[in-house]
């Protein structure tokens, strides 16, 4: 069966479709809300640390090195990935589509010591992968306030 071939299980998608969901426990999917419905296969992130630093790897299928974007701010570090909607022939209708587009983005913080030249960041068959040194904190210099002692 070619159906069964293309998706291991067929019941499996045929049940996620928001119209067989429990409506008590998926009211964002119930109301279309396909963003946060579909956000549990996007940007998929593994984090390992060595005694140099981190390295982020994380699953961006689909999406063209010229569409994510990694900022470095107030020590958060921010990948964001943008999709944009192909234009298809006027008089072709969906039956159903699940090919996302729009923007995901995740944040984690990384240190307000780190600079941006520090990070490094390579993306090869769909996984970004960020390379993030461990930096020593820098001690916070407690000023020293003296009162002048009179008399």
């Amino acid at each position: 069966m070619l159906l069964t071939t293309a998706n291991n299980n067929l019941f499996d998608t045929f049940f996620n479709d928001p119209w067989f969901m429990d409506p008590w426990s998926a009211p964002d999917a119930r109301r279309g809300d396909k963003k946060r419905y579909n956000s549990k296969n996007l940007m998929l992130t593994d984090i390992t640390e060595s005694d140099q630093g981190y390295e982020l790897e994380m699953e961006l299928p689909g999406f063209d090195k010229s569409e994510i974007q990694a900022t470095l701010e107030k020590g958060y570090l921010t990948i964001t990935a943008e999709k944009k909607t192909e234009q298809t022939k006027e008089k072709d209708a969906y039956i159903r589509k699940e090919r996302f587009s729009g923007t995901c983005q995740r944040t984690f913080f990384v240190g307000e010591e780190l600079e941006q030249e520090d990070i490094k960041a390579s993306f090869k068959d769909g996984i970004l992968k960020l390379a993030i040194p461990k930096k020593e904190a820098k001690p916070q210099v407690e000023e020293r306030k003296c009162i002048t002692i009179q008399g």
